[in-house]
């Protein structure tokens, strides 16, 4: 602890955003970053608390008080030794992590949290532009084999640390490019999409090999796969949308949002952002039904497609308050936070409204109804309050239930009754078969997927010593 009175003397500091007008012109990153000299000094209103409730809110566990430290006494190349040291890819989780640590910093309590998610971010940037992050390959290799179905964060992680341990892991991937959601699903005004070609290059240099438009169980027979390595990990996500059970759910002009999301992903890596192809927004009264992550980024894709209106509709009550202890009880982070990049962009949000069917004329959508409904845990409608809203796009983002069933029943491993693969520490019912991320826990945070990518590793490294003993 640097600064014994830096958490009374300095104020925090909030991220310099670029103004919502100008962002919504295009698809550059939205975020923008605070000076060196400005971050040392947040760095030091960490107290370096006896209990740093900021480590155990954080999934990976990553050593916060230490690299605000470090930052604070300008010491950035030890910081991102020490961020490295839980974290495999600091720059993800500084852009699109919801930073759990905060809500859970003791300085929340009556005052601002320390700024940890800037401060990450700054550290991994400050890292990859001085050239401290370079290719380190394992100096031995153990002559076993690994199989990794998946490149989104738990894919990515597992096949890093694997690779590291001296295994030779080849990742399977059956869009185009590599980053599972992170790539198709994250906007790049959110998540720019070199942040993740930068580091799958590094991992290839280190000897991760990358295959990309191969799906396996289309292009390749899982079972031959397995036969041809010594384990194989499924880090195929929770992909399989949940869906709306409504009158009219099947009507022209409704998607599920990653239908929404990949299309448009792809028309800003192509650079055909103009052309606007389908499902488009441009012109159409949007309702994104669903107010999570998922929802925002289609707000946020609609509203620079050129929208006439878009506007969110969330079961859950408005938040109660600004801040997060208010919202949900320190240490807690809240399910919903009072405002998101989206809204700020021209967004509107209506909160404890259910959807009860669509309209329609000629077969595309019209129109939504709903009603009004009490908090959770009842959730029940609330008579009088039926409402209907205009809509000729209605993108369905309420979540995922669990991965595609088909690589599983292929491989032989057994699900749970939501449809997540069955394990015990990451081991799936079938011999050297493991499991990473979504697939198994449901699904959840990019921070929580490196978590389970690092400790599905470990069980699978474990497993391979073991055979080889």
């Amino acid at each position: 602890m640097g600064d014994a009175r830096g958490f009374l003397e300095i104020e925090r500091c909030e991220q310099p955003d670029r103004p919502p007008r100008e962002r919504t012109a295009d698809h550059a990153d939205i975020h923008g970053r605070l000076p060196a000299a400005q971050l040392r000094g947040q760095g030091a209103r960490c107290m370096d608390c006896g209990i740093p409730f900021c480590l155990d809110a954080c999934p990976l566990g990553n050593l916060i008080p230490d690299w605000n430290d470090l930052v604070h006494r300008d010491r950035w190349r030890q910081a991102i030794d020490q961020l490295h040291a839980t974290n495999p890819f600091p720059e993800l989780t500084g852009l699109i992590c919801p930073a759990p640590c905060e809500s859970a910093c003791v300085l929340e309590i009556n005052d601002e949290p320390v700024t940890i998610k800037q401060i990450e971010l700054a550290i991994a940037e400050r890292a990859w532009a001085e050239g401290w992050i370079v290719p380190r390959p394992p100096q031995r290799r153990t002559g076993r084999s690994v199989a990794v179905i998946g490149s989104g964060p738990a894919g990515m992680a597992v096949a890093s640390e694997l690779n590291q341990a001296g295994h030779q892991v080849t990742v399977y991937e059956r869009d185009e490019a590599p980053g599972g959601l992170n790539r198709f699903g994250v906007p790049d005004q959110k998540l720019p999409k070199e942040v993740i070609d930068r580091r799958i290059a590094l991992m290839e240099a280190e000897g991760v090999v990358v295959h990309c438009g191969v799906d396996v169980g289309a292009d390749i027979d899982p079972q031959q796969l397995r036969g041809s390595h010594d384990a194989l990990v499924i880090a195929t996500g929770a992909r399989v949308e949940r869906e709306l059970d409504v009158p009219g759910s099947g009507l022209r002009g409704v998607h599920h949002a990653m239908e929404y999301l990949y299309a448009r992903n792809r028309a800003v890596a192509a650079g055909r952002t103009g052309e606007c192809p389908p499902p488009t927004a441009t012109g159409r009264t949007v309702v994104v039904i669903g107010a999570g992550d998922t929802s925002a980024d289609c707000m946020s894709n609609a509203l620079r497609e050129g929208a006439r209106s878009v506007v969110q509709l969330d079961t859950y009550p408005a938040p109660a308050g600004t801040r997060p202890r208010e919202i949900a009880g320190w240490p807690r982070s809240p399910r919903r936070s009072p405002t998101h990049y989206a809204l700020d962009e021209g967004g509107r949000r209506e909160s404890a409204l259910r959807v009860t069917a669509l309209h329609g004329r000629d077969g595309h959508v019209r129109a939504v109804e709903g009603t009004e409904v009490e908090p959770p845990p009842s959730r029940r409608a609330i008579p009088g309050t039926g409402f209907t809203r205009e809509a000729d796009l209605v993108l369905v983002a309420i979540g995922f239930t669990g991965p595609q069933p088909a690589l599983l029943d292929a491989l032989g491993v057994e699900r749970d009754e939501p449809g997540r693969v069955r394990a015990t520490e990451h081991a799936t019912t079938a011999p050297g078969v493991f499991v990473a991320g979504d697939a198994q826990v449901g699904p959840s945070l990019t921070v929580t997927a490196l978590n389970e990518g690092l400790r599905c590793a470990r069980a699978v490294d474990h497993w391979l010593g073991a055979r080889s003993g």
